[in-house]
């Protein structure tokens, strides 16, 4: 994978340092210079400010510019770029550059989620399931189901393919930080998330034939110059959790999040694909999450998140709020993809070509439209939202 294509003034600053060797550099000052103001983005955030007008405090939250800067520092810490040296991965000056833009985040994040009360560390798993219940996002899910074509499809899988190709890598920074039987929790679900050490079981790997049954590139990051900033956001927010101990807690808590809204979202994914003709290794994806996210649904908040505020009485807020995090993300992300299907735009930051498609890409037919199964009363609950 390349640096994709700078999309602001943010990017146009980074991205040409990080082509050049490493070096002495201040990116901090150059950001500052590209974007004058209090901090990194400073006025930008602001009506009159660089990246655009009747910008709100959250803005931060969809910017393309913005997370896409922020998503490429981060990477760095995965599998990288081709065309960007790994010493830069510890450069103080990009580290220093990095928490400009990740100050920002945490920011919006705090403008955008409240923090759900909580009743003593002993009552997260009940706050957690009261959180998920109460969640009224779009139901993205009911849409591809019911009524999505192939190419909506397809997009929905390539704006996924951002996070399902390293999926449970950004949870897996919380191991080390954990002990005991939190710890043991989350190796039993990333175990999974892995494959058991199987390869062809990984979830990344299932993903990979998802794409290639849709005709679609299944290298890693193929779709990073076509995904918005409201899609790299949600994979931003697992990093900034991921790689800050001082919010391990609101790591486990988004994994929870996660599993807690997965399975049914998952079977109507696998219906909607079968319904256009996706075959069987295609839709092995979405029918292992069904099962297997049902298991680590209780494992998560329980044997997880439970034993963590327990033993951690401090931090048992974070978890809900990691949680609350991870719900508000999707919720944008859901809704920004609905308008613009509804407005017979494309989702994505710019139309899907051949050049990204695979050889495949005619596989897939357009099979007759079936109405999803259990999706009346399924659908009012907060786990179809995804």
């Amino acid at each position: 994978m390349r640096l994709p294509a700078p999309r602001g003034p943010i990017t146009t600053t980074l991205f040409p340092h990080l082509t050049r060797p490493p070096a002495e550099h201040d990116l901090g000052t150059a950001l500052r210079d590209a974007l004058p103001g209090d901090g990194v983005l400073g006025d930008a955030l602001r009506a009159d400010g660089v990246l655009g007008d009747a910008l709100r405090a959250d803005a931060a939250l969809g910017d393309d510019d913005f997370q896409l800067a922020l998503f490429a520092c981060y990477e760095l810490h995965y599998q990288g770029f081709d065309d960007v040296d790994d010493r830069w991965e510890w450069e103080p000056s990009l580290l220093a550059a990095r928490a400009l833009l990740e100050h920002r985040f945490e920011q919006a994040l705090a403008r955008a989620v409240p923090r759900p009360p909580l009743d003593g560390p002993h009552g997260v798993r009940r706050a957690l399931n009261e959180l998920v219940a109460a969640d009224d996002g779009p139901s993205l899910s009911g849409h591809l189901a019911r009524h999505a074509d192939r190419r909506q499809f397809e997009e929905f899988v390539i704006h996924r393919s951002i996070y399902h190709l390293k999926e449970a890598d950004p949870h897996t920074w919380a191991i080390p930080r954990l002990a005991g039987g939190p710890k043991a929790a989350l190796v039993e679900i990333q175990s999974d998330e892995y494959g058991g050490g199987r390869r062809e079981r990984m979830h990344s790997e299932l993903f990979r034939a998802t794409l290639r049954g849709l005709g679609l590139d299944d290298s890693y990051g193929a779709y990073l110059d076509r995904v918005p900033g409201v899609t790299l956001a949600i994979s931003n927010v697992m990093s900034l959790f991921g790689l800050h101990r001082r919010l391990r807690g609101a790591l486990v808590g988004h994994l929870a999040a996660l599993e807690m809204t997965s399975s049914l979202p998952n079977r109507r994914y696998g219906d909607a694909l079968r319904r256009l003709g996706g075959d069987a290794d295609a839709v092995r994806f979405y029918d292992e999450h069904v099962q297997a996210d049902a298991v680590h649904e209780q494992i998560a908040a329980h044997d997880l998140c439970g034993a963590f505020a327990a033993a951690h009485p401090s931090a048992a807020g974070d978890v809900l709020y990691g949680a609350a995090c991870a719900l508000e993300l999707e919720r944008r992300w859901a809704g920004h993809v609905l308008a613009r299907w509804e407005q017979g735009a494309t989702s994505l930051a710019g139309p899907l070509d051949d050049r990204h498609a695979g050889p495949a890409r005619d596989r897939l037919a357009t099979g007759p439209r079936s109405p999803a199964s259990r999706d009346d009363e399924a659908g009012r609950q907060s786990a179809g939202r995804r």
